[in-house]
């Protein structure tokens, strides 16, 4: 929301908790997020406003947004600009701060966005944007692209976000933040500039005050999925780091950057049970607790339940514990709010595709980002007993949508198996691929 519409109370001035996070999706067309991690991160945000809790959200400023997906008739998946955004919902202010990124100084300014809850509450969200006269070309792209570019793009990025999220509060007024929540190891260096900002003596008490301040979630289970630089390589845009604390080097002298947040964090968690074992085993020495993930019902309902509700349980969109008493709901009613919302899928499908969809057809739906460990062929892996089932139960039609990361090569294999597998299939079972999905 346009924040000159906005006036915020003294309460809500004065966040206890800052939310750092790479990406946070709030708008479809704030694009701003690329899967589960920036979504996630926006129902936090909002679920917070409808909470009357009080919170900032930091991010970057993706006005190039990820990247628009197409997929070829070969089944390739293409790259191409982000050209569906509108950022006519941010304010620009004129705070800007300045960091140091190897020899340079680079400039960081910040715009303003406000998530209103039920109750009036405000959340602002602060993206950080480098796009400014007085930077060098390299720099003012910086934050263009949402996970863009190679491992020295992404260094960068998260320096902004990290460093610079932690000078722009300060610049910004907001002095008295009790927790720093960092999403995932993008964020870590905020630990360092509390760290090196810290106005204690020894470094043992440095490290203990960082730690009252700095909370830690991981989301992602695969090693190869975090980032991890050499020494070297970080001291070279980093000058500053503490290179002396060798308890945040491996074995081999890299810095993993989940490690550096679940070193300078007094609590970590992973996002469920399972999870919390898998992060536990790959990281030994520290202790893991698990939160698991929660949504903004009001987000995630389709309006034809979102009616149900308001009808059954109106106090839902204030506390989601309300929706535990949806077993009052009629059946009949479910299984028509159901229905209403698969016949607005399918028209939409039907719209925008030339191949059509079947309303009352059994329908599989995978939507999410194309990685491996999200297995998105695992449905196929007795593909004759599918092919029984649609012959002899029921007819099956499946739905895909995702983007693999344009460095991830085998995210790309995985929708190519997928546009081949259609194919296959034709005449037999119908499988869909939307290109180019996003929160609508």
């Amino acid at each position: 929301m346009l924040a000159e519409k906005i006036i915020m109370t003294n309460e809500q001035k004065k966040p206890i908790v800052a939310y750092f996070s790479m990406e946070i999706g709030l708008e479809n067309n704030i694009k701003t997020y690329s899967g589960g991690l920036g979504v996630l991160a926006g129902d936090i945000l909002k679920s917070a406003a409808n909470a009357n809790f009080p919170m900032v959200g930091i991010t970057l400023f993706n006005d190039q947004g990820y990247f628009k997906q197409t997929i070829s008739k070969n089944g390739q998946q293409e790259f191409g600009p982000d050209d569906k955004y509108d950022f006519s919902k941010l304010e620009k202010l004129s705070a800007q701060i300045e960091i140091l990124i190897g020899n340079d100084k680079v400039l960081v300014g910040v715009w303003q966005y406000f998530i209103v809850g039920h109750n009036d509450f405000v959340v602002p969200v602060y993206f950080l944007d480098t796009n400014i006269n007085g930077n060098k070309d390299i720099y003012k792209n910086l934050t263009g692209e949402l996970y863009g570019g190679d491992n020295e793009y992404r260094l960068r990025q998260e320096i902004i976000l990290g460093r610079g999220g932690v000078k722009m509060l300060q610049k910004l007024g907001y002095q008295d933040i009790k927790k720093f929540h960092l999403n995932e190891g993008h964020g870590a260096l905020a630990a360092i500039e509390l760290f090196l900002n810290s106005e204690k003596k020894s470094d043992e008490a440095k490290i203990k005050d960082v730690r009252s301040h700095c909370v830690f979630t991981t989301h992602t289970p695969i090693p190869k999925a975090h980032d991890i630089f050499s020494k070297e390589y970080l001291l070279k845009y980093q000058k500053d780091f503490p290179a002396h604390l060798t308890a945040l080097y491996d074995e081999e002298g890299n810095i993993h950057f989940t490690s550096l947040g679940l070193y300078f964090s007094g609590y970590s968690n992973a996002v469920s049970r399972l999870h919390q074992e898998t992060c536990q085993k790959m990281y030994p020495n520290y202790k893991i607790n698990f939160v698991t993930n929660g949504v903004n019902s009001e987000f995630w309902s389709a309006p034809e339940f979102g009616e149900l509700y308001n009808k059954y349980m109106p106090a839902w969109l204030n506390d989601g514990a309300n929706l535990v008493k949806a077993k009052i709901i009629p059946p009949e009613e479910i299984w028509s709010a159901h229905q209403a919302a698969k016949r607005r899928l399918a028209e939409y499908i039907n719209l925008h595709l030339l191949e059509q969809i079947d309303e009352n057809i059994f329908t599989i739906g995978f939507a999410r980002r194309f990685a491996t460990y999200k297995q998105p062929k695992y449905l196929f892996q007795d593909i004759e007993k599918l092919l029984a089932i649609n012959e002899n139960i029921g007819k099956i039609q499946i739905i895909y949508a995702g983007k693999a990361h344009p460095r991830d090569a085998a995210g790309q294999e995985m929708i190519k198996f997928i546009h081949d597998l259609k194919k296959k299939l034709k005449g037999k079972i119908k499988i869909i691929f939307l290109s180019d999905y996003d929160l609508d």
